[in-house]
């Protein structure tokens, strides 16, 4: 992201157990303890896919949903809960066969299976869910200028308009089938597979066949202007504007450029499909939605390649926690605010590092909050701003070569699945003979300026 009966009696004991955090091995935890977010996510089971067909008529913002969930239990279940915050639940079937349920907390959906699943074994889940869509102002479903609707919102905005397991711990493969009113057009996340127009409704079908994460999934319905264009190696590019922002297509044109670059620094673009989704509603910040990130009209070339950049750090390659969120937004920072502008425009990044440095020395309210471990609320504040500067403190102190070969290697290690800055902090300490215990807790742990020992190459 950049910033600018029985049943009713089983019911009832199973949400004492989640509510008191019972000790019952055959209910799954209803969150899995995230230090910033402790109720995110759900225990007891891994989603592998999800199916969500949406039917959605812009003029009532009326979203009528049905979302299948296959996943596999980790554990004996008689009960498990999903993170959902959208419109009304008609039904629960697990299995195929109907299932107790019941909506408790700010974003549970708990679920009693007519028969318990078994662990090691897979199992579905399907919801069925109608209602006004309500209008998040950019944490999730969102009403656009225009009269349409996007998905926006990190870390919470899959909640808004379908259940899933809300955690960066649980990744997965992810269809779209969407219908709308004819006159307008639908976007998301993946290889388009269906756009079709019958009987005045257009029918359009994605697929991410990477997995993801619930906040790097969006959909996007206006009456889009698209924009098609191909790299060199055939990877599709489409990228859609609403009418009020046509002209940020320009932005659009560096795509193929942007993605060689960045290719260049940290190998083969993960998927195999990009682009950008330009809405026309003022947004707080662009978001990093995989494949096609979703620009508000503010948005310049720097903002297409920090969302970009995400591809890489952030979204195929994830965080583990929270806590960890410097593994996205400080490397996303740093590309397109230093390494971007040294090497496509020739700009000297050494003096502009210096002169932060000399801007900030007296400014206190600039290092108050740790990158390493800024707090809940504070994840998205110092991580764009001192995270730049401690990655070119980082590269400065060990050299090009080792520098980014480092940050490559690191990535590719850790490509599909999770990392965390722990991790990081490990590994890099395994590419260079200097003890950088110091120069890691200095800009990581203190929230103070670094000694002047850590802001500059040893001599």
């Amino acid at each position: 992201m950049r910033w600018f009966g029985s049943a009713a009696a089983a019911m009832a004991s199973v949400l004492v157990a989640f509510g008191a955090a019972a000790a019952d091995s055959f209910v799954g935890a209803p969150g899995l303890g995230d230090p910033y977010y402790p109720t995110d996510g759900n225990g007891g089971y891994h989603v592998r896919h999800y199916d969500l067909a949406l039917d959605y008529d812009p003029p009532s913002h009326r979203l009528t949903g049905t979302a299948r969930i296959d996943a596999a239990a980790d554990q004996a279940l008689s009960a498990f809960s999903l993170d959902y915050a959208g419109p009304e639940v008609r039904m629960v079937s697990v299995n195929n066969l109907p299932a107790t349920f019941d909506r408790n907390g700010a974003h549970k959906l708990t679920i009693v299976p007519a028969l318990a699943l078994l662990p090691g074994l897979p199992f579905s889940v399907t919801v069925d869910y109608s209602g006004t869509a309500a209008d998040t102002h950019g944490d999730g479903w969102t009403y656009a200028n225009s009269g349409g609707a996007f998905v926006d919102g990190e870390p919470h905005g899959a909640t808004s308009w379908y259940p899933l397991n809300d955690t960066p711990l649980n990744k997965a493969t992810f269809t779209l089938h969407a219908r709308v009113p004819a006159e307008w057009s639908v976007i998301a996340n993946g290889v388009n597979t269906e756009n079709t127009v019958l009987d005045g409704i257009r029918r359009s079908t994605w697929e991410t066949h990477q997995p993801t994460l619930g906040y790097l999934t969006t959909v996007a319905i206006d009456k889009f202007e698209f924009l098609e264009q191909r790299r060199a190696d055939g990877t599709p590019l489409l990228s859609a504007f609403a009418p009020a922002v046509r002209q940020l297509r320009e932005i659009e044109l560096r795509l193929p450029e942007a993605l060689d670059f960045l290719e260049s620094l940290y190998g083969p673009y993960p998927f195999d499909a990009a682009g950008g989704i330009y809405v026309d509603t003022d947004l707080k910040a662009a978001l990093e939605t995989q494949t096609r990130p979703v620009y508000a009209p503010w948005a310049d070339l720097g903002t297409m390649v920090h969302e970009m950049t995400h591809q890489w750090w952030g979204d195929s390659m994830s965080v583990r926690q929270w806590s960890d969120i410097c593994l996205n937004e400080c490397f996303a920072s740093y590309t397109a605010d230093y390494l971007w502008p040294e090497r496509k425009e020739g700009r000297d990044v050494d003096a502009d590092y210096r002169a932060s440095l000399d801007e900030h020395r007296d400014d206190q309210e600039f290092w108050d909050i740790a990158l390493g471990d800024p707090g809940p609320g504070h994840e998205f504040s110092s991580v764009y701003t001192r995270g730049p500067l401690f990655l070119h403190a980082l590269r400065l102190r060990l050299g090009d070569t080792v520098f980014f070969s480092a940050i490559r290697d690191f990535y590719t290690a850790h490509v599909y699945g999770n990392a965390s800055l722990p991790e990081f902090r490990a590994f890099i300490q395994t590419r260079t003979a200097q003890d950088l215990g110091g120069f890691l807790a200095a800009w990581l742990d203190r929230a103070s300026m670094p000694p002047e020992e850590f802001l500059f190459p040893p001599r």
